[in-house]
Parts: C-alpha cells; sequence; structure tokens
C-alpha cells in the first residue's frame, strides 16, 4: 500500500469517519497489505472489528483471521485479548477462530513445543508474512527473563526446531552466547534493578511521634 493511501487511512481514523461502513474495503485492503509487507497497525485492525460490529452484513471472515493472526504476532503485548473482545458471537464460532484463539491460549500459558506443533497442523498461518520470525521474537523475550543458561537442544525445540544457522542468528541477535551445548543467557541479576525508597513524614507528625515516646 503507497504512502498516499495510508494517508487517506490516517485520517479516516482521527476522525468520525471511522465508524461510517463505507471505507471498510479500503481499512479491509489495508488488513491484507500488513499480512503481506509485515507491517502492523492495531488501531486500523480494531477500527475494522468496530465496523463489523455495527454493520454485521459485511462481516469478512478472512480479514478477521489475519487481524487475529497479526495480533498474535505482537505477544506479549494485549493485542489480541483488545482484538478477540470485539469479536461477534458468529466470528467466535468460526471454526477458524477458535483454532487461533487455542493457539493464543497456548501461547499465553508459554507452551511452545506444543504451539509449534498445533501450529503445523494449520495452512493459514502462511498468509502472514514473517509469522514465525514474530512468534520467535516473543519466545525470545521469554527466555531471556526466564533462563540464565539453557541447553541448546532445548531452546531449539523452543523457537520450532530451526537449523543451526538459524539459531545462531537469535543468539547473535539478543547478545546471547554459545558455549557449546549450553547458551548463557545473562545472569538474573543483570536485570534487578536497585530502587532508592524515600519517605516523607510531615513535621507536625513527626513532632506528635517524638511526644509520644517522652
Amino acid at each position: 500500500m503507497d504512502d498516499g493511501k495510508e494517508l487517506i487511512i490516517a485520517d479516516i481514523l482521527k476522525s468520525i469517519e471511522r465508524y461510517n461502513p463505507d471505507h471498510l474495503n479500503i481499512l479491509e485492503a489495508y488488513v491484507a497489505s500488513q499480512a503481506k509487507n509485515n507491517t502492523y497497525d492495531l488501531e486500523a485492525n480494531l477500527a475494522v472489528l468496530k465496523l463489523y460490529q455495527f454493520n454485521p452484513n459485511k462481516l469478512n471472515y478472512n480479514i478477521t483471521h489475519l487481524i487475529l493472526l497479526k495480533a498474535l504476532t505482537n505477544f506479549p503485548h494485549t493485542d489480541f485479548t483488545l482484538c478477540k473482545c470485539l469479536l461477534l458471537p458468529a466470528q467466535m464460532d468460526d471454526d477458524t477462530v477458535k483454532t487461533i484463539i487455542y493457539l493464543a491460549d497456548i501461547l499465553e500459558s508459554c507452551d511452545f513445543a506444543l504451539f509449534w506443533m498445533k501450529v503445523g497442523m494449520t495452512d493459514f498461518v502462511a498468509n502472514i508474512t514473517g509469522f514465525y520470525d514474530s512468534i520467535r521474537k516473543f519466545i525470545c523475550h521469554v527466555v531471556g527473563i526466564t533462563f540464565q543458561t539453557i541447553e541448546k537442544d532445548y531452546l531449539v525445540r523452543l523457537l520450532g526446531d530451526i537449523d543451526g544457522y538459524a539459531l545462531a542468528s537469535w543468539i547473535k541477535k539478543y547478545g546471547w552466547k554459545d558455549e557449546g551445548d549450553l547458551v548463557f543467557i545473562a545472569s538474573q541479576d543483570n536485570n534487578i534493578k536497585t530502587k532508592n525508597i524515600t519517605e516523607k513524614i510531615e513535621f507536625e507528625s513527626l513532632a506528635q511521634l517524638m511526644a509520644g515516646c517522652l
């Protein structure tokens, strides 16, 4: 999608025109563009779901799937929950929507091995450019705040049985260290930041406290 159309969309989202169903086609095309070009605009996607609420006769399930899958790629942010709250009963009854919600639940529980197994049984994620790497970015985030060291074979499984070259790229990206069978993530002591706590006591309160001690 060119810059001119993106400016039009930005103008639509800033005004009452975001609720005009006549703009639904251009917003749906924008969703498809995000999926194809690995971009993301939560505000626009929420506007589409809201228009479906107001105009259920215009409901597009394929676009709904793309919106939910794009929200998955932005974990651990709450985008998916925001999108899910705007779904109509008809959308919630859709089999593909149910599967995507199930995948979201698995991701939220951090059962990554199960996630890769289940997602491998689907074909709709192929429509989302960069989907797998976005999920791996989330997994690396979880690994980074959970482990000090991790077995390399286990990390490979968590990331979806990637090859050695891809593993090396992720290790380099996050500044981890390859130590043979282990990958050094970080000392969790480095993640603990000291915080100075200052309590403010009014003079009158202090005087009363001291008087009580006499």
